[in-house]
């Protein structure tokens, strides 16, 4: 029997709560197609803060590391958000996370259910059967982690910020990489975003994009947009997306962008996947789910779960190579859904349920 290890950090707010629910998900699944799941469980955030007094406890970090994966809840809340900047559970956890395992590729799938279209802003007509659309944000280079990055104050007496945006050829295909495998899986069509009318870092991604589809994936659609453009068009006609491709600032707007209209942030999950490969061969990732804390109904039992369920099945997916067992959740959330069950935020004049009635829904059609 195959045994799949991997770190648990919960979190701050709702973050404990949905963990629970997807780790009865994870079980059960386990049960149903013979493997082993082994996890332990970890501060990060402020209740890293809270209990070692930094959000990346060492030991929390040494555990990542002894592990296969890491399924991530969500940080921070009111409680820290006076610490500094640089201490404060998002910068301070996430970040350096992010780092350790060059984590340089975030899968953010943009869901949203034909049943659920009231949730999302744009009007039904213009999304009648939903959406379902990628966005792969490269997540280590950039304008996030160019060198140099500093505040100074010019001799006479101005202050000056600045922000390096950097971007090797190597990086660009190794995202480009990911982008071409999830396209292979889906409808072989990629749109890859950049601002190579002004930027030099985006004539060299649009470039190198290019020559490595055509050498690599020859059989996949790859177009080009301006992330101008490219917002604008989503807020227009997402479905015209199936697989975004693009870098970490212009990944990191567009893809909350996605997450608006797709509705409630309590159905979208994302997977982290890093260069290092863990003890079957497949990448290490951290999977977590893309909304926040919730700190408003935090301990109320309410929360949507789903998300960070969804986060599990990623994780099934992409870091232990069960692909038939994560589709089979995908599935079972679905159907949970349509089925009528819903907590607060998709409710929209149906029953609201919590977060108990929703996780045995989802068990109930595994």
């Amino acid at each position: 029997m195959k045994t799949f290890t991997f770190a648990v950090l919960p979190g701050d707010g709702i973050g404990p709560e949905v963990m629970e629910s997807a780790l009865a998900v994870l079980q059960k699944s386990a049960d149903r197609h013979g493997f082993a799941l082994k996890h332990e469980e970890a501060p990060v955030g402020g209740a890293g803060i809270d209990q070692a007094g930094k959000a990346l406890p060492d030991a929390t970090l040494d555990l990542c590391r002894r592990s296969e994966a890491i399924l991530f809840g969500s940080v921070g809340g009111p409680k820290w958000e006076n610490l500094p900047p640089a201490e404060q559970p998002e910068r301070a956890s996430l970040l350096p996370l992010r780092k350790a395992f060059s984590l340089f590729a975030n899968v953010r799938p943009g869901l949203l259910y034909a049943e659920l279209c009231p949730a999302s802003p744009l009007k039904s007509e213009r999304i009648p059967e939903g959406i379902d659309m990628v966005c792969i944000r490269e997540l280590t280079g950039g304008i996030y982690f160019g060198e140099p990055k500093t505040t100074r104050t010019l001799e006479d007496g101005d202050i000056e910020a600045i922000d390096t945006m950097v971007y090797r050829k190597s990086e660009i295909e190794r995202i480009a990489d990911v982008a071409i495998a999830t396209a292979q899986g889906r409808t072989k069509k990629v749109c890859s975003v950049d601002k190579a009318n002004v930027l030099e870092t985006s004539v060299l991604w649009r470039k190198v994009v290019t020559e490595y589809f055509a050498q690599k994936a020859p059989e996949i659609e790859l177009s080009h947009m301006y992330v101008d453009n490219a917002a604008m068009q989503l807020a227009r006609d997402p479905n015209q997306f199936d697989v975004i491709l693009t870098e970490n600032m212009f990944g990191d707007i567009l893809s909350d962008e996605m997450a608006v209209i797709c509705g409630s942030l309590g159905m979208l999950c994302s997977a982290s996947l890093g260069v290092g490969k863990n003890a079957h061969d497949l990448p290490f990732g951290l999977y977590e789910p893309a909304g926040g804390t919730a700190p408003d109904i935090a301990g109320q039992g309410i929360a949507n779960p789903c998300a960070q369920i969804l986060s599990a099945a990623l994780m099934l997916r992409h870091s232990f190579g069960q692909d038939q067992a994560a589709s089979e959740i995908e599935s079972a959330v679905r159907q949970a859904v349509t089925d009528g069950f819903r907590t607060g935020d998709i409710a929209f004049g149906k029953e609201a349920v919590g977060t108990k009635a929703m996780t045995e829904a989802i068990l109930e059609r595994l």
